[in-house]
């Protein structure tokens, strides 16, 4: 353990009665209660393991929510906001902009503690400044609460008082590793996952929750002799990147597996990556494992369970990243919805499922126990140059569209889709069985450049041919038992803003033009706007506190993904930064 860590603000120490006596009657929060958390806690990233978003309060409901109203709002310190808050007992904690921690009264915004890290003063020279940090997610278990700090530490704090319990060092800062994304805790075990530039940073880990020992790591590539080795044909092991810098995944307690995904291979060319030859990997599944993947991992051990290749040896940086849903559903696609169906799947047999849907488009669907291919879709729709054409499916492989790989410099494709849904989360309401997504109908205009770090030059985003500028984001609504996509709401500005269902039958997002709403999830039908001070980023959550509920969002700018869309929308000009927390109730 090393001695970054610093105590506690005066502001801490100064603490108020009535914030005292909170403090003093902090409820542990235990590994029952994450596997089944109380309705007024929000406890992890999405409520629950499942990453559903679902939350049973329904004080706020469709015949009052036009009478929301701001309970209080605070402003926060400078720099990239892409995390989202957790609730406890009516404590709001949070990675500050800046990558410390702040507790807050959840009903009045007043300071409980905050905890304030010492960081490398050339921190920026060698990974980025704290103040442009993204760790997306927060956990806390027992008593205590647990972050991603961007020096390489997984930092533990005291519940209570924001004092530090424990620090450890999960790799270091020569890789150009970065704690760009989060972690969970599953069953007594901190869960992370980071993005890499190298294979020796290319690993989700697990640390004892309660003294920080390192428990294993899985990397999130194949190394020489393993499993998979042969899929990066010559490439060498330490130059085998993908990362796995989005949002943390999904942990089921009854099979003891997590499920996380993993990023596209880095540079983004084959021609980069193979030293000239597109053709160095198959362009079908196996390649370039565990690239575009989702992987299901036992949590006692670290090691793979089975895993699946959503899209092999990828030429244009598309994420199949972000969380991995877990849903029991009937399982009845329709071919009139959905374009690659198992054959061998009953219709209306029922399964635990995992679904992705991935940044640069397409919808999976597959068996949580085997990772069998199930059904899956181009996503939001389904166009020419849709960077993965074709998976057999009766086996499940997947075929990228070769008619869009670069197979020389200067070769230059605009391929669907890329950006289209980020680190904002989805939302399930298993109420009507359906998936929410907020998307931008956006593709991705690229030219091969091997002298380039990354491969490529000039890259850029676009909107789609033929959309309608009015249209360019949308909400889609997908029937997992069919697979039917019903857009259910359009406008043009864009959005980094997590969808969030609620019992109350309301859908709540918010936008990059400051615009947070309540929809009708059927209709789309806005039913509810307040206009905020900046952007909305990811964070949508919803708790209670003595039995009254609120909602509450963050507010500010991230390093991707809200500068690029904001480029494909210039009919839109919004305010850029203003980092706050806004939180809602009725009267």
């Amino acid at each position: 353990m090393g001695a970054f860590g610093r105590t506690v603000s005066i502001a801490a120490i100064t603490i108020c009665a009535g914030l005292g006596a909170r403090a003093a009657d902090y409820k542990p929060v235990t590994s029952e209660m994450l596997v089944d958390p109380p309705a007024d806690d929000w406890l992890m990233i999405s409520r629950t393991y499942d990453e559903q978003r679902f939350s049973p309060l329904n004080q706020i409901n469709q015949s009052n929510v036009a009478n929301l109203r701001m309970a209080f709002s605070r402003g926060l310190p400078q720099g990239s906001q892409e995390s989202t808050p957790i609730v406890h007992d009516g404590v709001m904690y949070m990675i500050e902009p800046g990558a410390n921690l702040l507790a807050i009264d959840a009903t009045t915004g007043d300071e409980i503690w905050e905890y304030k890290r010492d960081y490398p003063k050339d921190l920026a020279e060698k990974v980025r400044s704290p103040q442009l940090s993204r760790s997306k997610a927060m956990a806390i278990y027992e008593d205590m609460v647990y972050f991603t700090a961007p020096d390489g530490y997984i930092v533990a704090v005291d519940a209570k008082t924001g004092k530090l319990r424990w620090e450890t060092k999960a790799y270091d800062l020569s890789t150009k590793t970065e704690h760009t994304g989060g972690l969970i805790v599953a069953d007594g075990k901190v869960i992370s996952n980071r993005a890499c530039s190298t294979r020796a940073g290319c690993f989700l880990a697990a640390h004892d929750a309660k003294t920080g020992k390192e428990l294993w790591k899985f990397y999130n590539t194949a190394g020489k002799g393993e499993p998979g080795d042969a899929t990066w044909g010559d490439m060498p092991e330490e130059q085998r990147v993908a990362s796995s810098w989005g949002l943390p995944g999904s942990y089921d307690p009854k099979t003891r597996r997590l499920y996380w995904a993993i990023s596209n291979p880095i540079p983004y060319t084959r021609l980069k990556r193979h030293n000239g030859k597109a053709d160095a990997v198959p362009y079908d599944a196996p390649a370039e494992l565990y690239s575009n993947s989702t992987v299901a991992i036992d949590v006692d051990t670290g090691k793979l369970v089975w895993y699946y290749q959503h899209l092999p040896g990828d030429d244009w940086d598309s994420d199949h990243i972000h969380e991995r849903t877990l849903i029991h559903t009937k399982v009845a696609a329709d071919p009139r919805f959905i374009k690659w169906i198992n054959p061998a799947i009953p219709k209306g047999d029922e399964r635990d499922i995992v679904v992705e849907v991935a940044e640069a488009g397409d919808i999976f669907a597959n068996d949580r126990k085997t990772g069998e291919f199930l059904w899956a879709a181009p996503f939001p729709y389904d166009v020419p140059n849709v960077n993965m054409t074709s998976i057999d499916v009766k086996t499940g492989i997947t075929h990228i569209n070769e008619n869009s790989v670069f197979k020389k410099d200067g070769d230059r494709s605009v391929g669907c889709f890329q950006n289209t849904r980020s680190y904002w989360a989805t939302s399930y309401d298993p109420k009507n069985n359906s998936l929410y997504v907020p998307f931008q109908d956006a593709c991705l205009d690229m030219t091969a450049d091997s002298s380039k770090p990354l491969g490529f030059g000039p890259r850029f985003g676009v909107r789609r041919e033929g959309v309608d500028a009015d249209k360019f984001m949308g909400m889609m609504k997908v029937d997992m038992t069919t697979g039917e996509m019903k857009r259910i709401f359009s406008q043009a500005a864009p959005g980094n803003g997590s969808a969030l269902m609620t019992d109350g039958g309301l859908l709540f997002w918010g936008d990059l033009n400051r615009r947070f709403r309540a929809f009708d999830p059927e209709t789309g039908k806005v039913l509810w706007e307040q206009i905020v001070g900046g952007p909305v980023m990811t964070s949508t959550i919803t708790y209670a506190v003595n039995g009254k509920q609120y909602v509450a969002i963050f507010t500010g700018e991230g390093q991707s993904g809200s500068r690029g869309v904001l480029d494909m929308a210039p009919q839109i000009k919004p305010v850029r930064g203003h980092n706050a927390v806004y939180v809602f109730a009725l009267p």
